[in-house]
């Protein structure tokens, strides 16, 4: 993805579809409108999943928690929506294998009516995957289950239940939808806010004034069609385009924290929390060589900018803790984030976590935008499919959808025997160093290992501890789009996701590569770095405020 020339086509040529909103849902749209060999823009105001979609739990999932209410409600709404989830995961695992993979998950049971209610639930739940189903459930011994899962606590452990669904890595992911649609022809950029609609005699939106953000030049883009992608922020483009409409969206807050993997220790399957205080699940996973502990659900504003709480902290450790033979301590905390869930309500007075996670096209007849609300991220490529169907139909051009088969840059031809051949061909490079980049770049990494080869100091680590190497920043800002340093860390890089105190400490190397690639001037560079020093230890802070051991010392 080259910004400059994106940004070009933007300012001069007129499109079919123009798609607000850089995270899961509007990047699928964008991969789906271009499939289709509609002329597509894709606009993000900040970067590509900088909000809702990179602050998942990591799991693509049909969500036994949903068709656990779904019978205990007779909801056939709850019931839908899990077999779409289901249906969608194992698509999803196709589609990108470098970054989405099968996960084993252990169900700790205190008795024998408990092993048999969740064995039970867990075979309706491979029952409605049908076919796409990962492997079966089992109903475990304590003895079998400690094989999987060696940290549990035998105190009140009768045995557990083992399922599996997929996990990936959310915001490369969408990255992946992004380039992809860029390489279906795409205009696809970041860092660009849609400022107003322009409109005709009957208040149909004909154009959108966009501002860039890091020059700020303001321009027309004019398309057939608008979509508002813009998730949790979705009822201000509606009233923008139509001040008579009624907000339809709600939101709702779900933190995590992260830890090291020697605070739980090695294990062959992650967790899930059956019970907790607030009708919950939870998980504790193993993420990127750490574990990561959540979510919260608690109502929020929509338009807010979430935090990870001390409460919200100490009741992830304190659920998880009960089931563990070392109890976890919040000064072990080395990371931890929170988003926001974009919830579509039908009774506004209805509690946040009975809303149900579906999703619905709206189309705005006076100003003919069409707003994709709700939603999941492993649905996500129905939702695209259901919104660029709704789009064909507005420009008198039906095209079929076959995004369920496309796959995503990287994973065309990753395989097990694609990583060994690397390991062999670049003898130079350490084994785990090519590992690491083949499963966040999956056959991109060759590229990676070029750059490398061509310059061996691009092959250090960016900071001692973690995997990531300077190389990935020269490609970052090369091919992925990455503007900033917050772009980089935070996304391209996940180092500001898992370990807080190493992204501060890569601050000076990531922005003298930075500066080089970006061309920035030393005043542009400092001004980053103080950006970004500044939103880490926002993070640190909120996560220590009134807590009273704070869980970064």
């Amino acid at each position: 993805m080259n910004r400059t020339t994106n940004l070009h086509r933007l300012r001069t040529e007129q499109f079919d579809v123009c798609i607000l909103g850089g995270g899961a849902t509007g990047a699928g749209c964008a991969l789906d409108a271009a499939s289709r060999g509609l002329k597509t823009a894709l606009i993000e105001r900040n970067d590509f999943s900088s909000a809702t979609s990179s602050s998942s739990t990591k799991l693509v999932h049909g969500g036994v928690r949903y068709l656990e209410q779904a019978f205990k409600k007779l909801d056939p709404k709850q019931l839908s929506m899990v077999r779409k989830g289901l249906y969608e995961r194992q698509t999803v695992l196709r589609l990108a294998p470098h970054l989405a993979h099968p996960l084993a998950l252990l169900t700790p049971c205190k008795n024998w009516f408990a092993g048999l209610y969740f064995t039970i639930g867990l075979k309706l739940y491979d029952l409605l995957a049908g076919s796409r189903r990962l492997a079966p459930s089992r109903w475990l011994s304590r003895k079998q289950a400690l094989e999987y899962f060696p940290a549990f606590s035998t105190r009140g452990f009768h045995s557990a239940v083992l399922y599996y669904d997929g996990q990936f890595d959310d915001a490369r992911f969408n990255l992946g939808l992004a380039q992809t649609a860029d390489g279906q022809g795409a205009a696809v950029a970041n860092h660009c806010s849609a400022i107003r609609f322009e409109t005709d005699d009957t208040g149909a939106v004909r154009a959108v004034l966009l501002r860039d953000e890091l020059s700020g030049e303001t321009f027309w883009l004019r398309a057939r069609v608008f979509v508002n992608a813009t998730g949790t922020l979705a009822d201000s483009l509606r009233r923008e385009a139509n001040p008579k409409q009624a907000n339809r969206m709600r939101a709702s807050k779900g933190a995590h924290v992260v830890l090291p993997m020697q605070a739980v220790g090695n294990t062959r399957a992650a967790l899930l929390i059956p019970e907790t205080s607030d009708g919950r699940v939870l998980f504790a996973i193993p993420w990127r060589g750490h574990y990561l502990i959540g979510t919260t659900d608690t109502e929020a504003d929509p338009t807010e900018t979430p935090y990870l709480q001390p409460d919200e902290a100490s009741f992830l450790l304190k659920h998880v803790s009960e089931y563990l033979t070392v109890p976890l301590s919040a000064d072990q905390v080395t990371g931890g984030f929170a988003g926001l869930r974009p919830l579509l309500q039908a009774d506004p007075n209805a509690d946040s976590k009975s809303l149900v996670r579906d999703h619905e096209v709206e189309v705005d007849e006076k100003s003919g935008l069409v707003s994709i609300m709700g939603g999941k991220w492993t649905t996500y490529r129905l939702m695209a499919q259901d919104t660029i169907d709704v789009c064909c139909e507005r420009l008198g051009t039906p095209k079929d959808c076959h995004t369920d088969k496309l796959t995503l840059l990287g994973g065309s031809g990753y395989t097990p025997e694609f990583v060994e051949s690397l390991v062999k061909r670049h003898v130079h490079v350490p084994a785990q160093t090519i590992r690491h980049l083949a499963q966040t770049y999956g056959t991109q990494a060759s590229v990676i290992l070029d750059l490398i080869e061509a310059d061996p100091a691009l092959g250090e680590e960016l900071v001692t501890g973690h995997p990531f190497v300077k190389a990935e920043v020269c490609y970052a800002a090369r091919h992925e789009m990455a503007q900033t340093l917050e772009d980089l860390l935070l996304r391209r890089i996940r180092l500001g996701l898992v370990d807080w105190r190493a992204a501060l400490a890569a601050i000076p190397a990531a922005t003298a590569l930075l500066s080089t690639e970006l061309d920035w001037s030393d005043a542009h560079a400092q001004a980053q770095q103080q950006a970004f020093k500044t939103q880490i230890q926002t993070y640190i802070e909120q996560a220590k405020h009134g807590h009273s051991e704070p869980l970064l010392k």
